[in-house]
């Protein structure tokens, strides 16, 4: 299995990746250097693939972050400046892991992956992590450097939709250069634009997100299957603290405010305006800060409480309500949960995560630029006190959790993996 980001990215594979094990299966994640340790502790092999990115607690992270995160020019970046002068790299890396293997799971962004199940014919399954990588004319992704053009994009229908993706193809396709020339290099067809269509295997394309964020598209690839959620979410392999339990155990439930693992880098203002928002509501907060850099300059009032990291399969179904960036990885969480949460988007997938999770009725959205301690409250207040918000929520809480992605998803790839070894076996015997 092959991907590269940040701990949302990497975090549903080691949940197939534990699956596996569980059947006697023997699993194999390929991502950054920084990541080996994480993945080694927990028992799954780990082969290194570049490029390489700073680990968590290394300075360079938040220059990166703040980057890619730029909703303007972030995507550009992350391609431009860092995926594809690597993709050679890439490809040799991943081509060493592949030694031995019976079939490559990848990752979008995993830009060689689709090159090397062509070179090598092994038996691939494409992955896709949120409904935005899904590309539908029939379900417009929300632009995160533009989220007006998404509703002209639903009225106007498939017809406009479809002529704002070949705009964004063309304009993508000049930072694909290096891997069109590799891949020429390689002597392989032209499969579709690698942001598009190309990262679509033929065989299987898994969406690992729940079915509650969106209905099947008339142009989504044929053999698309969507598995569900895969949950992990430990940082360090650590459980909750003891200090946090003690503090959600002798009180009314709090909001539990985050930004997952990439915005946490770049939180600015977010905690102090959080700690605002949650003394005007009079509620009991979390704040799960990252790291030190982002602790509160002043001692926090009364009823609120800060830590680095805690598993949100444990600590968000004991929260009033959840505020967070929209990264797929915590809105699966805090959609598991059966929590209303406020969703505050970024760049990427998230402004389209924040969209679907409010059309759902389990949330609402503020953006970052007004993320001010008055709206949040009034945004809150809403959340905590509309008792629809909380009802809907539980609802689609018990749909995910019903769903087990993980599972879903291991039966899917190895009932794949054995009709093709099958299809292979009749082709033998018919060419004898």
């Amino acid at each position: 299995m092959a991907t590269f980001g940040s701990l949302g990215d990497v975090h549903p594979y080691v949940a197939l990746a534990l699956e596996m094990k569980a059947r006697n299966l023997e699993p194999v994640i390929v991502t950054s250097e920084a990541y080996r340790a994480k993945i080694e502790s927990l028992g799954i092999e780990f082969h290194p693939m570049r490029p390489a990115i700073p680990g968590f607690d290394d300075p360079k992270a938040a220059e990166i972050v703040d980057k890619i995160m730029n909703p303007q020019h972030g995507a550009e970046y992350l391609f431009k400046g860092l995926l594809v002068p690597a993709v050679r790299d890439s490809y040799n890396d991943l081509h060493e892991a592949l030694e031995g293997a019976d079939v490559l799971v990848t990752h979008p962004m995993t830009l060689a992956g689709p090159l090397l199940a062509q070179k090598s014919g092994i038996p691939w399954v494409s992955t896709v992590l949120a409904p935005a990588s899904l590309w539908s004319d029939h379900d417009p992704f929300v632009p995160p450097n533009a989220a007006w053009i998404h509703s002209i994009l639903r009225v106007g229908g498939p017809a406009v939709a479809r002529g704002f993706r070949k705009l964004v193809e063309a304009t993508t396709n000049a930072w694909l250069k290096p891997l069109y020339e590799l891949r020429k290099e390689l002597f392989l067809p032209n499969d579709g634009h690698p942001l598009f269509q190309g990262q679509y295997s033929p065989a299987l394309n898994l969406g690992l997100f729940s079915k509650a964020m969106c209905w099947r598209q008339p142009d989504w690839p044929r053999n698309t299957i969507i598995a569900g959620f895969p949950f992990y979410d430990k940082r360090d392999n650590s459980s909750m603290p003891p200090e946090l339990l003690h503090f959600l155990d002798n009180g009314s439930a709090p909001i539990v405010f985050t930004l997952g693992s990439a915005a946490i880098h770049i939180a600015g203002d977010f905690f102090r305006e959080s700690i605002e928002a949650a003394k005007i509501l009079g509620r009991r907060a979390v704040l799960l800060i990252g790291s030190k850099k982002n602790s509160p300059k002043e001692p926090l009032p009364d009823g609120m409480v800060a830590f680095d990291y805690a598993p949100y399969g444990e600590l968000l179904p004991r929260a009033a309500c959840i505020v967070h960036q929209g990264g797929v990885g915590t809105t699966g969480q805090a959609l598991r949960a059966g929590v209303p949460m406020l969703v505050v988007p970024y760049n990427h997938d998230q402004p389209d995560n924040a969209a679907r999770v409010t059309r759902l009725g389990v949330a609402r959205t503020t953006s970052r630029t007004s993320y001010k301690a008055s709206r949040v409250a009034r945004e809150l207040k809403e959340l905590l006190e509309n008792s629809a918000y909380a009802r809907r929520a539980q609802e689609v809480g018990e749909q995910v959790r019903v769903e087990n992605g993980a599972a879903t998803a291991v039966d899917v790839i190895f009932n794949s993996l054995r009709l093709n070894q099958e299809a292979s076996r009749m082709t033998l015997l018919a060419t004898a």
